[in-house]
């Protein structure tokens, strides 16, 4: 049975990477995916590969960091949909630096994008959900938003941020239908990580005790979950999905 019939869900980053994997599945079961992305051609090969497969999705270029143009987007949704069931924020940057040579551009970079831009599109979409007392908002962190890692200064602080505000959002959100979660993934092999020297790459895996780095379908598949009615009483969690690396 599909789980996602009816639903329209807006996946940010959605068209490359994770939110690529994440926007294919969430079709798969049944959603009416818009995808929310900055890159055009991925977004429009994205679109292209759901529609192959009798699934249903649309583009939209969106720079979430940038509070009228979601205002944009979100009224663009509305329009041709008439509703908006589910908010993935998956969109974020790295911007990497030691404290000590961390500018406060690259600082603002990643606060830009991976925490006001998480914002943005929550305080936006929300308002759209509580017009019919449903919604799923589904927000990743990361493993290291729980026990910090060097060079992240800025990426830690965005990431255990939304942390923090998944919690404000299901507290105050809950009893009008809407829950708020959020999806804390450990290391993912992605086309990011294949940049990563194989001595690093072992390094990190000898400290998961699973002993391998995790796949985007572990990722898309917690999303799934926690955007279906499976997941209906769950709402202010953290769901850690890191092969065992935090306890």
């Amino acid at each position: 049975m599909l789980r996602l019939v009816g639903k329209v869900a807006i996946i940010t980053g959605g068209a490359s990477g994770i939110g690529k994997t994440a926007s294919l599945l969430f079709a798969k079961e049944g959603a009416q995916v818009v995808i929310w992305d900055l890159n055009e051609e991925q977004g429009a090969e994205t679109v292209q590969m759901i529609e192959e497969t009798g699934g249903k999705a649309v583009f939209q270029k969106v720079n979430t960091a940038d509070y009228g143009n979601v205002i944009q987007a979100v009224s663009h949704v509305v329009q041709e949909f008439e509703q908006i069931d589910i908010l993935v924020n998956n969109a974020g940057i790295t911007r990497d630096a030691s404290l000590k040579k961390m500018t406060p551009e690259l600082w603002q970079q990643v606060i830009d994008v991976n925490l006001t831009g998480v914002f943005n599109c929550t305080k936006l979409v929300s308002e759209k959900m509580l017009e019919r007392n449903y919604g799923r908002i589904i927000s990743t962190s990361s493993v290291v938003g729980l026990y910090g890692n060097f060079g992240q200064t800025n990426y830690v602080a965005t990431k255990s941020g939304v942390i923090g505000m998944t919690k404000v959002w299901a507290r105050e959100l809950g009893r009008k239908g809407i829950t708020a979660n959020a999806v804390a993934p450990g290391f993912i092999a992605t086309e990011m990580t294949k940049k990563i020297p194989e001595d690093v790459i072992s390094k990190i895996t000898a400290k998961i005790p699973m002993g391998e780095m995790g796949s985007p379908e572990d990722i898309a598949n917690a999303y799934l979950f926690l955007a279906s009615d499976d997941a209906k009483y769950i709402n202010g969690t953290v769901l850690s999905v890191d092969g065992g690396m935090v306890g």
